[in-house]
């Protein structure tokens, strides 16, 4: 072996040592999976251009790379979409089984973010975006990002801070209590596959919002919509169970969730936001060509 190739193997173990934080950012900044693996590897081959010996601070200068490739996919996004965010989009799920640890995806669990973040995120600027993500969730300084962004450090303080204040005016509470969650979840479940409509609208919060998100292809037919309300919920909720009877209890992300598995190919993704013990936000995922990409867990517990 060379010296440029031992030089090579040794820097491709160091990324390798930073892969999991970097999907970890690119994933809170895009919201698709998949997605999220491209740019860590542009970030990787990008990382192949230049001279190893000029990066100080490897992990920052990677996670700076990578904040920079997912603004451009954002700002893509934005400039070919003509229309806004449609309100039914769903973000990808990570999702986990409840009685198993994944090493691969400990970077994702760790200071998980949810499904509910996810579509908040969405509703931001591309800039707004970044610097809230690298800032606000990995700490990173806004000298460092204000370089990304193109601003001052001080205009890169008002970005986040734009961000910071949608985001709280925004994000639904979220119950943290695991058991909690199971018991509302379990009550949910009951009544829907019960047909005890009145249980329903009682474990549902008044101001409840439902998105389901069949994909792009369907969005704004019936299959893709968003309801709000607790009766309009409880009625959709009801029929969404009698289609998914076999539906598993799953971690999805920072919560827990149900998993619909037809004949070994997942049909939808249910996630969850809970607040004064009752359900404040569902958030489904049908779209059989994303739902194909998802690696279907081991649900067995």
């Amino acid at each position: 072996m060379t010296a440029v190739d031992g030089d090579r193997e040794l820097l491709a173990r160091s990324f390798e040592e930073h892969r999991g934080h970097l999907q970890a950012v690119a994933y809170r900044m895009l919201g698709s999976l998949t997605e999220a693996e491209d740019a860590v590897q542009e970030a990787w081959l990008r990382l192949g251009r230049v001279d190893p010996g000029e990066i100080g601070n490897l992990g920052g200068w990677l996670t700076t790379v990578t904040g920079r490739i997912c603004l451009d996919l954002l700002r893509s996004r934005t400039a070919r979409r003509e229309q806004p965010m449609d309100e039914t989009f769903v973000p990808d799920p990570v999702i986990r089984p409840l009685s198993q640890v994944d090493p691969e995806q400990e970077a994702l669990r760790a200071d998980s973010v949810g499904v509910a973040m996810l579509v908040v995120l969405e509703k931001l600027q591309p800039d707004e975006r970044l610097a809230f993500v690298l800032h606000d969730m990995f700490a990173v300084p806004f000298d460092d990002i204000a370089p990304v962004v193109e601003r001052s450090p001080a205009a890169t303080r008002q970005l986040a801070g734009r961000a910071r204040r949608r985001v709280r005016d925004t994000a639904p509470p979220s119950e943290p209590d695991p058991a909690r969650q199971k018991q509302v979840l379990e009550a949910f479940m009951a009544a829907a596959r019960g047909g005890d409509f009145e249980a329903l609208v009682a474990v549902l919060h008044p101001d409840v919002v439902l998105r389901a998100d069949a994909g792009a292809l369907v969005r704004g037919t019936a299959v893709s919509k968003i309801l709000r309300g607790a009766k309009p919920v409880a009625e959709s909720a009801m029929m969404f169970a009698r289609h998914t009877a076999a539906a598993r209890m799953v971690l999805v992300n920072d919560a827990l969730g149900l998993l619909s598995v037809v004949d070994g190919h997942i049909r939808s993704v249910m996630s969850v936001t809970i607040g004064e013990h009752r359900i404040t936000g569902l958030y489904i995922l049908a779209d059989p060509d994303r739902l194909a990409l998802l690696p279907l867990p081991d649900t067995e517990n």
